[in-house]
């Protein structure tokens, strides 16, 4: 169990004090380029284990112990910027995807690299379905295909054209959420076999940059919330009981103008609490927010870091956040700044997402 006594004390390590303003617990050897996923292990393993992919070829695994201190574990490199990672159901296995076309299996006993999947362009999202009479690996890419993949087979055991270029996706068992360029939206039933349930056109005019799956109160997927780039966050349900019930919301914005005009941010990554059904969305303003979605309101601001926050993800009981603060690249070449190094940081946040009282 991952206390807030135990972070209580901690201080800032960072030589800036504005690199680390929240004074949350910093993951050690971070990677040298921008984190561009994160995954926490899931509740099969007894220990809580971080990974996280960047554009520096890498995955690497950290073990996370009860005293919210960071043990880096290993390392793997692939052939190009990692894209996506993510869990096999039973912990012994990571999957990562990324520019190199290709998607690879990494066992965590043995240390050894596999090749078990391939697409035409890089792949942008992988993600393990595991399902009472089936078990693959499902990877979206941006040569416009979602495929499943047995990973003992070379060949994928069903391929779906998408209508555009795959930007992110999300699985919870029996629905998968696929969005792509040009505003597109599929909903995909998991159950005997994927299939298409339903194609929509997002609600937001803009690109998409995240969504994420979110459950009802009997913990059943039944809608999700979609991230895009400017600093707005839409909540669909898939049958919504009332239309009213999907909404948009601002978040990530700055009025930090005198003429009165905002700054707006692109929403980076959204999570859902594992137990609460809150959410935290994180920006390229270097912000993470926590929100009640049923209440419609904001539970908790962060202060900004130096850098936008690139990802973000729980831990399976929802007791850690991980962020990672690295530059995303959306103000251009002219901003980067070397000398600025990527972080990655854990918060006890179970009580701040609990969702307000209906009183």
């Amino acid at each position: 169990m991952f206390k807030s006594t135990t972070l209580g004390t901690f201080g800032a390590t960072t030589t800036t004090p504005n690199s680390n303003p929240m004074k949350d617990y910093e993951v050690i050897s971070p990677p040298d380029d921008s984190v561009s996923c994160l995954s926490f292990s899931p509740s099969t393993l007894p220990q809580n284990f971080l990974i996280a992919g960047s554009w520096d070829n890498n995955v690497r695994c950290w073990e996370v112990e009860q005293s919210g201190k960071t043990v880096p574990k290993s390392l793997q490199t692939c052939g190009g910027p990692v894209l996506d990672v993510c869990w096999s159901d039973d912990g012994t296995k990571v999957f990562m995807a990324g520019c190199d076309k290709q998607a690879k299996v990494w066992d965590l006993g043995s240390n050894q690299l596999l090749q078990v999947a391939a697409h035409d362009a890089p792949i942008k999202t992988c993600h393990w379905i595991k399902a009472p009479n089936y078990s693959c690996l499902m990877t979206g890419s941006w040569d416009k295909t979602l495929k499943f993949w047995d990973t003992r087979s070379p060949n994928p055991i069903l391929t779906i054209n998408l209508p555009e270029r795959c930007y992110c996706a999300d699985v919870d068992y029996p629905m998968a959420v696929v969005s792509t360029a040009g505003r597109h939206i599929i909903i995909y039933q998991l159950e005997g076999q994927p299939k298409e349930f339903k194609k929509t056109e997002s609600p937001l005019k803009y690109q998409h940059r995240c969504v994420a799956i979110f459950r009802d109160k009997k913990k059943a997927p039944t809608g999700y919330a979609l991230g895009s780039v400017e600093g707005r966050v839409a909540i669909q349900y898939v049958n919504p009981p009332n239309p009213k019930d999907n909404f948009t919301f601002k978040c990530h914005r700055s009025n930090g103008a005198p003429n009165g005009y905002q700054d707006i941010y692109a929403v980076n990554d959204i999570a859902f609490h594992p137990v609460h059904g809150t959410l935290a969305t994180v920006g390229s303003d270097g912000t993470f927010s926590f929100w009640d979605k049923d209440a419609r309101t904001k539970l908790k601001p962060s202060e900004a870091m130096e850098q936008p926050i690139s990802r973000c993800a729980f831990n399976h009981n929802g007791q850690i956040f991980a962020y990672a603060v690295s530059y995303d690249w959306s103000k251009g070449h002219d901003f980067y700044n070397p000398l600025k190094k990527n972080n990655i940081f854990l918060r006890a946040c179970f009580d701040e997402l609990k969702p307000r009282s209906s009183s």
